[in-house]
């Protein structure tokens, strides 16, 4: 299961770096989510400049492909020559957005009529783009899945992980990065958010 973690200059660092530690969990089985940018280099909103590990046109043959926000997502969606270099298939490929990458989805055209979820800050020019915000943490639809805030990016991993292998694994994952002392709750917490988008057999196993 290869990963393309897309990630622009001014990203969040919450959004790319979280969703992608937990995703590499996975390393095991044979789970490599990668930092993939339009340029050798990104900085993010707070000055954490990255090398990254793949170009952004790797999104086209990854598996999974998780968009990342971050402070400048306004002006990636809006440069269509940087949105075509960005291919996927949600027919093949699990698609999922971390609050303003929900605006680079919506210009990609992979969202439809569908509500989805942003952050608040992100929430009106999604909305302007014709997408319908829905006051929730985490949904999806089939293969595609949006996320508003930036500690939903949990949420975002795990529902990767079990729809990809397992609910156990999904827990497994989310077990290792909670904090001591509350690691059920965070379990209960991640699986029943994403039990409704996971599937009736995966999600009775947890």
């Amino acid at each position: 299961m290869q990963i393309a973690v897309l990630t622009f200059d001014g990203f969040n660092e919450l959004d790319s770096f979280i969703a992608s530690a937990i995703l590499n969990r996975m390393r095991d089985k044979g789970w490599k989510a990668h930092i993939a940018a339009p340029t050798e280099t990104v900085t993010s909103m707070n000055g954490v400049t990255v090398t990254r590990q793949k170009p952004l046109e790797f999104a086209a043959e990854a598996d999974a492909v998780v968009i990342g926000s971050g402070i400048h997502s306004r002006e990636v969606a809006g440069n269509p020559d940087l949105l075509a270099r960005i291919r996927l298939d949600p027919t093949r490929q699990f698609i999922a957005a971390q609050c303003s990458g929900t605006l680079l989805l919506a210009k990609l055209g992979l969202i439809g009529a569908l509500p989805a979820c942003t952050d608040l800050t992100t929430r009106p020019w999604v909305i302007e783009a014709g997408i319908e915000v829905i006051d929730a943490p985490f949904v999806a639809h089939g293969n595609v899945a949006t996320a508003g805030g930036c500690l939903a990016s949990h949420y975002l991993a795990a529902w990767l992980i079990a729809r990809s292998a397992s609910v156990e694994d999904a827990a497994a994952a989310i077990h290792y990065v909670a904090p001591v002392g509350e690691k059920q709750a965070w379990i209960d917490r991640a699986m029943a958010v994403i039990a409704p988008f996971v599937g009736s057999a995966r999600a009775q196993t947890f």
